[in-house]
């Protein structure tokens, strides 16, 4: 059986409350998510205070503290987990802005390989904010951004993880960062 069929199974199991299948579960994700907050912190000055294995624990630390959990399949677990980090990243900012308080606001750039959190804070909340207000317009869209620009995935391993076409992401991924982006220059602009 397939780590993707082992993921949904034993997601199917903890809905039923084996609370056995947490550790399994997190021993076949690790890597995944792992790689995913490594591609995250890669992009920020070395100097942040997150570690991938911090991140990663956090996350699913935060993902599996609920009452009830109810994932569909491994799809919808790791864009949970994407979510999850894109909120760890969010209060980091928020943590960093209360820190600085001020400071000249930049443009936020939408280029996963410019973005740097300690530099950006301030915007990533702001970032954070139109990102809701997008994804209650187009939830794909916004599920696009938090699977590319937090979860650190390529067009390829979005499409996979979504189940749609690099095409189609594409096209949905340039829709999302110039609704995003008209929205971040206008407060900028």
């Amino acid at each position: 059986m397939s780590d993707k069929s082992n993921i949904t199974q034993l997601l199917l199991t903890i809905n039923k409350g084996d609370q056995d299948a947490y550790k399994k579960l997190f021993e076949l994700v690790y890597d995944e998510l792992r790689r995913i907050a490594n591609r995250q912190l890669n992009y920020e000055y070395s100097d942040h205070t997150f570690s991938k294995t911090e991140l990663v624990h956090e996350a699913y630390l935060k993902m599996i503290d609920q009452s009830k959990i109810d994932y569909n399949d491994r799809t919808h677990f790791y864009a949970i987990a994407a979510r999850s980090m894109r909120q760890l990243l969010v209060d980091y900012a928020r943590k960093k802005k209360a820190d600085k308080r001020g400071g000249g606001n930049e443009p936020l750039p939408l280029d996963e390989h410019l973005f740097h959190l300690k530099k950006h804070a301030e915007n990533i909340i702001e970032l954070d904010e139109h990102l809701d207000q997008l994804s209650e317009l187009d939830e794909r869209l916004g599920q696009i951004v938090e699977l590319r620009f937090f979860a650190g995935l390529n067009i390829d391993e979005t499409a996979q993880m979504m189940g749609l076409s690099a095409s189609t992401v594409n096209r949905d991924w340039a829709k999302a960062r110039g609704w995003l982006y008209q929205r971040l220059k206008s407060k900028h602009g």
